[in-house]
């Protein structure tokens, strides 16, 4: 098979060919059947041809460098035997005596040792390592996307999608560009994502047909993604009984319903044996479920779990379930509740192969919310954890902001109140943490940024969240700064030939300055306190501070002229603080105890109510709007400091232009949200700044 690279208009991210320049000068066995490893095979024999190095499948004389092997194929010098279970993507990785091995029980576990060799660049032929195991600890990273093959009137090609069009779909039919979706796939690989869902959600009737007389659509696909270990799952609707099948109804009890779905599902696995499975959003914000016949959550996704099951398939049926008609005059109705309610009374109820797939946060993906309790609350449930790369609600791919600090919080938040203290992919005890939960359910789940694009995320920093999602996945204890300096080193290598760049260390300084705090930098001058929303309704970019306050949505923020925020505690308030254990129902229930990022998530207080921090909650507001402008200029101008490295100059006027707009932006969100609270409050910023 050949290697897919990218078109020489589209940027190759984490996989340029200097990358592979430490594997691609020295000399490589690869030892399996040629099937099983022509991938690895293909990728080494395209670094050597470019950098004039060698590979074999076979033993000859005379010493390799690096050694990769499947475990039964391997010679006198791999460790093959030597760790029991590396299962079908686990892996060893060593260096002894000259020659650095790669052994593997499965294509895909040798195919994530290669990528980790890449990773390592020289170091990985240098000083002599003892051979480690590695291991995912999630077993299934997926990636949805939420794709349109019909252009929809509103949301366009890619709901929520910051990055062009598709790389799927144009126009109603799939793409002619399969050599984009091929290097996609093999991005993917290279971070660790090994599930795709390749269209959206909220399933239109176009995108319901890719079940049944478009399922040939689908399988091109699979084909494509297939040699790069990733399996393709697929969004269907709920209704697709009456919708495709033309039956009466979609009952789940029905025997008809439950026929359509064996036999329809049997197609599939007909044209895709390796098939991943069904992802279902129902009952929610319009799509059909089962409530419509009085069944519950259950009942539907166990239809199709029962469907899926004698082919090893799973459903990931969303938790993404609220009234989103609701009365902004009703303070008992709480959007933050919705999940915890209709799912936790059904822990216990699900198949084995029913994954209940809950948003990390209980509203919906905003820069600082508490960690949803519905994932704590269902031990006897397959669980997946959903974040979301795209930047729905962190700036959409306009705005710096490195988001893996927020979903390493997320991850090792843990519900008996301990930190997570964990030391590597193997071994490290993630107890009752978020990851260790999405572990046991199998699946850790977030909405791609990736459209068609030449930068492929829109803004080319951007990419950093796509390679940290999928490194993460796979350890969920790796240090999110260090994965930013993983990707800025594999992104823009050292040298003087294209696409390298001159000055690598002060990149990487500028780049790391820029990135490794933004997150938090586009908290500090957006929704105070983790409050929320504030965003203008619909396309949810820039402030609004009262777009969503009267609205249907339930996302409000209650300021007045006494105070702001939300009253959730049990005492006084929605009880939501109820739907999590202790510790956490106690701290959260306490204006005392209830950490300064969350407390208008949890308490209405009034302006003057002291922080920890020693500030007023008003003067948190002026001085982090204020601060949040200040570090978005300094971003600009450290990007302005590089301009001479090297860096390729679409790229470098991409992101300066994307820099520009943040600050205009961030600008913004400041007089906005100052000027609003200082009129609510009537009380003046400390420091005399100007406030309109």
């Amino acid at each position: 098979m050949a290697v897919a690279a990218p078109a020489d208009h589209v940027h190759p991210a984490w996989l340029p060919a200097q990358a592979w320049r430490a594997i691609g000068s020295r000399h490589t066995l690869v030892s399996g059947t040629e099937k099983s490893v022509a991938t690895v095979y293909a990728e080494v024999r395209a670094a050597c041809d470019r950098f004039g190095g060698s590979v074999t499948r076979l033993s000859v004389d005379g010493e390799a460098d690096l050694m990769l092997a499947l475990t039964g194929a391997a010679g006198p010098g791999a460790t093959a035997g030597a760790f029991d279970d590396l299962g079908e993507e686990g892996y060893t990785l060593g260096r002894a005596g000259g020659l650095t091995t790669v052994t593997a029980d499965a294509p895909a576990g040798l195919l994530y040792g290669l990528f980790h060799v890449v990773r390592l660049g020289e170091s990985a032929f240098g000083d002599d390592m003892a051979t480690r195991m590695h291991r995912p600890a999630i077993r299934r990273r997926m990636l949805d996307h939420w794709d349109n093959v019909d252009v929809h009137p509103v949301m366009g090609q890619v709901e929520r999608g910051y990055s062009g069009g598709s790389i799927f779909w144009r126009d109603g039919a799939i793409t002619d560009d399969t050599d984009r979706v091929r290097a996609y796939a093999r991005l993917l690989a290279a971070s660790g994502v090994n599930a795709v869902t390749i269209n959206n959600v909220n399933v239109g009737r176009t995108e319901a047909r890719l079940l049944t007389d478009r399922l040939d659509d689908v399988a091109t696909f699979a084909d494509i993604f297939r040699p790069y270990g990733i399996r393709l799952h697929l969004s269907v609707t709920f209704a697709a009984p009456m919708v495709l099948g033309g039956l009466a109804t979609a009952d789940p009890l029905d025997e008809a319903v439950r026929d359509w779905w064996a036999a329809t599902t049997a197609q599939v696995y007909g044209k895709m044996p390796d098939f991943g499975g069904y992802v279902v959003k129902a009952d929610s914000e319009g799509q059909p479920g089962p409530f419509a016949y009085g069944r519950s959550h259950a009942d539907g996704a166990n239809l199709l779990a029962d469907a899926l099951a004698p082919y090893g398939g799973v459903v990931h049926w969303r938790a993404f379930v609220y009234n989103h008609r609701q009365d902004w005059r009703d303070r008992t109705t709480d959007r933050a509740r919705a999940a915890y309610d209709h799912f936790a009374p059904l822990d216990g109820q699900f198949r084995d192969n029913a994954i209940v797939q809950v948003k990390y946060g209980p509203v919906d993906f905003q820069p600082r919310e508490p960690v949803s309790p519905v994932i704590g609350a269902m031990p006897a449930t397959r669980l997946a954890v959903e974040l979301q790369v795209t930047q729905e609600y962190t700036g959409h791919q306009l705005h710096v902001c490195y988001l893996p600090p927020l979903w390493s919080e997320v991850l090792g938040f843990r519900f008996d109140g301990d930190s997570l203290e964990a030391d590597g992919d193997v071994s490290g005890d993630l107890g009752s943490s978020v990851a260790a939960i999405a572990g046991r359910g199998g699946t850790l789940a977030a909405v791609s940024n990736v459209g068609d694009d030449p930068f492929w995320c829109g803004h080319p920093l951007a990419q950093a969240n796509l390679y940290a999602f999928g490194r993460l996945g796979w350890d969920p204890t790796a240090d999110p700064a260090a994965l930013l300096d993983e990707w800025i080193d594999l992104t823009f290598p050292a040298g003087d030939a294209a696409g390298t760049v001159a000055d690598p260390g002060r990149l990487r300084q500028a780049l790391h300055a820029m990135m490794d705090g933004s997150w938090r930098t586009y908290e500090r001058y957006t929704a105070p306190l983790g409050v929320g929303f504030m965003v203008n309704p619909g396309n949810h970019y820039g402030p609004s501070v009262d777009g969503y306050e009267y609205s249907r949505w339930g996302t409000y923020h209650f300021a007045d002229r006494d105070g702001v925020g939300v009253d959730r505690t049990r005492a006084t308030g929605t009880g939501y603080t109820g739907q999590y254990p202790k510790p956490w129902s106690e701290v959260y229930e306490s204006l005392t105890d209830c950490p300064d990022e969350l407390l208008l998530f949890f308490h209405h207080v009034p302006y003057d109510h002291l922080l920890h921090s020693g500030s007023t909650v008003i003067q948190h507001i002026y001085d982090t709007h204020f601060a949040g402008v200040d570090e978005t200029i300094a971003m600009r101008e450290r990007w302005l400091d590089i301009a001479d490295t090297g860096l390729d100059p679409a790229l470098y006027a991409r992101v300066a232009d994307r820099l520009d707009e943040q600050v205009r932006s961030a600008r913004e969100w400041r007089d906005q949200i100052n000027t609003y609270f200082f009129r609510k409050s009537g009380i003046p910023d400390a420091h005399g700044r100007r406030i309109h």
